[in-house]
């Protein structure tokens, strides 16, 4: 049986749904805490993250942890002799270092507010609504035991945070975001690594970053810290924005040479990166085509054959526009010079050379081309509009029906 009401707690609101589930009751044994855990993942429609589960930790068994897959976990419990023995437990398993336990004073959870995906509070502890409101994620979820029941509480995401789906924030190419959040810094929300980028004198590490429903995704080389002379090893990244938790990493075998002379990189790299709810868009090779990527779960979902080569993506309404440039890449050659100095040769050799890419409008569902035109694009110039398409020519401004 599933009843379902909202409550307003201060400005948030919080979507209750009350399920009566006879294998999540408070009469089940202990035994089956296991079972129990597992199905509130499920249920919770859990996607990865930060879970805080109030209980007693040593019903929890090592061989339930795969149910924790692309999350960090705490274990909260008042009795410090259970906490021990489960940290005991947790050294010799499989595993060790995702999941950890800590003690509390059974009301106060002990993280910052906004940080938890997943919350799961068992029989016996006094933690009030307003306390679960104050930890939750938005669009995070709480499951909570009252009274031999199992109650849900899903955060709602507030109006005032808003999405950066692409590098100049939307379709539009107006970067200016909608967030009534975004103000001066008061303190860290998390930490996340790598704690240093791999030089300051070549391309930098980060390479691309945009954020959609409570995640960001980036393009980062993971090279060796030692010397920038070791090979890069780029990879697309999933993260968490609320706690920094990594969801997912896919690898990029060759990129953009790391070894470019500004830090800034080629500044197309990232317009080569945008993210929407359920999908992310990206090449993921510096000449391959466009990839629809699960923002959940980081499998590839579909790949745009006739895309191969994109330098610029833009996405608008479940329509991809790409900037395809089936020619020579500038940027494929190149080699150092110099270990100083080579700066200069960024605007002395590599620039716009003004030849015609094929500007290509592709079905997301379908994967079928719209329509395509050949023609010079300015580099970071197309704009996306309910009604046109926008670009510079390196003559003028040109204006299409976007259909």
């Amino acid at each position: 049986m599933r009843t379902a009401f909202v409550l307003r707690l201060g400005l948030v609101s919080l979507v209750f749904s009350v399920t009566t589930l006879s294998q999540l009751s408070s009469n089940t044994m202990a035994a089956s805490t296991d079972s129990q855990i597992a199905s509130l993942v499920r249920q919770a429609g859990f996607q990865g993250g930060f879970i805080v589960r109030i209980g007693d930790p040593t019903d929890l068994k090592p061989h339930t942890w795969p149910h924790f897959a692309q999350s960090s976990v705490l274990l909260l419990d008042h009795n410090s002799t259970r906490v021990t023995a489960f940290r005991l437990a947790a050294l010799q398993a499989v595993g060790y270092g995702k999941i950890t336990a800590d003690t509390f004073d059974g009301q106060h959870i002990p993280v910052i507010d906004r940080l938890v995906n997943l919350l799961v509070v068992h029989n016996g502890y006094q933690i009030s609504d307003k306390e679960m409101q104050r930890v939750l994620a938005p669009e995070g979820t709480a499951w909570k035991q009252v009274n031999g029941e199992w109650v849900s509480f899903r955060k709602e995401r507030p109006k005032s945070i808003d999405d950066w789906t692409h590098f100049m924030h939307d379709p539009s190419g107006n970067a200016v975001a909608h967030d009534h959040e975004v103000g001066p810094p008061q303190h860290l929300q998390w930490l996340g690594s790598p704690r240093w980028s791999r030089h300051h004198d070549r391309m930098a590490s980060m390479s691309a970053l945009v954020s959609a429903s409570g995640r960001i995704y980036y393009v980062m080389d993971e090279g060796s810290r030692v010397s920038i002379q070791l090979p890069a090893d780029w990879k697309l990244i999933a993260r968490d924005a609320f706690n920094g938790v990594v969801l997912w990493k896919i690898p990029i075998p060759k990129w953009n040479d790391h070894l470019w002379p500004l830090k800034s990189g080629p500044t197309q790299l990232a317009r080569r990166l945008v993210a929407e709810k359920d999908l992310v868009f990206a090449t993921l090779n510096i000449r391959a085509p466009v990839s629809a990527i699960s923002s959940t779960s980081g499998e590839i979902v579909r790949t745009y054959p006739q895309t191969d080569a994109t330098e610029e993506i833009i996405h608008d309404q479940g329509t991809l526009f790409l900037l395809v440039n089936h020619g020579k890449s500038e940027l494929e050659n190149y080699v150092p010079a110099h270990n100083l100095g080579d700066q200069k040769r960024v605007a002395q050799e590599w620039f716009w050379n003004e030849m015609p890419r094929e500007l290509m409008v592709v079905d997301v569902e379908s994967g079928k081309t719209i329509w395509s035109h050949a023609t010079p694009v300015v580099p970071l110039s197309l704009t996306v509009g309910k009604q046109v398409v926008v670009y510079h020519n390196g003559k003028q401004l040109v204006a299409r029906d976007r259909k």
